[in-house]
């Protein structure tokens, strides 16, 4: 039995290079080529809901008087905006007869001014004048 086991032993250890040689000498294979992959199904815009009827189960009536009221206040509205353009365009006209009437009296301002720098300069040269002649004129005299 000894002698068995010895055998079965040598034989593994044999069987075993045996293999293993046979697998270091094998080449290995190319890696398979995966099939190409399914598409995906593209995104499905969602439907828009419909919009729902502002005036639900409106008769043509109640539409006609509804209508007609919007009309009155539409066209009330736009009589209250053409009298403000009217009040707007007369505020407009009386600023501006303000504003010539200001420029007008500016402009009389400026001459005012400069008559006044005028008689101011006069005054200085007779004021120059006067004192020239009594301080030089007593020393020319002597």
């Amino acid at each position: 039995m000894y002698l068995f086991g010895l055998f079965v032993i040598f034989f593994s250890f044999n069987f075993l290079q045996i293999t293993l040689a046979y697998e270091t000498e094998q080449e290995p294979e190319p890696p398979k080529i995966p099939g190409p992959s399914p598409e995906p199904e593209p995104i499905k815009i969602p439907e828009p809901e419909p919009a729902p009827n502002p005036f639900p189960e409106e008769s043509n009536s109640e539409k006609i008087k509804r209508l007609t009221e919007e009309n009155d206040r539409l066209k009330q509205q736009n009589s209250n905006f053409q009298d403000q353009v009217t009040s707007l365009k007369n505020e407009k006209s009386r600023l501006e007869y303000k504003i010539s009437e200001l420029d007008k009296t500016i402009q009389s301002l400026k001459e005012i001014t400069m008559e006044q720098i005028r008689v101011i300069m006069d005054l200085v040269n007779r004021l120059k004048d006067v004192l020239f002649e009594k301080t030089f004129s007593p020393t020319i005299n002597l």
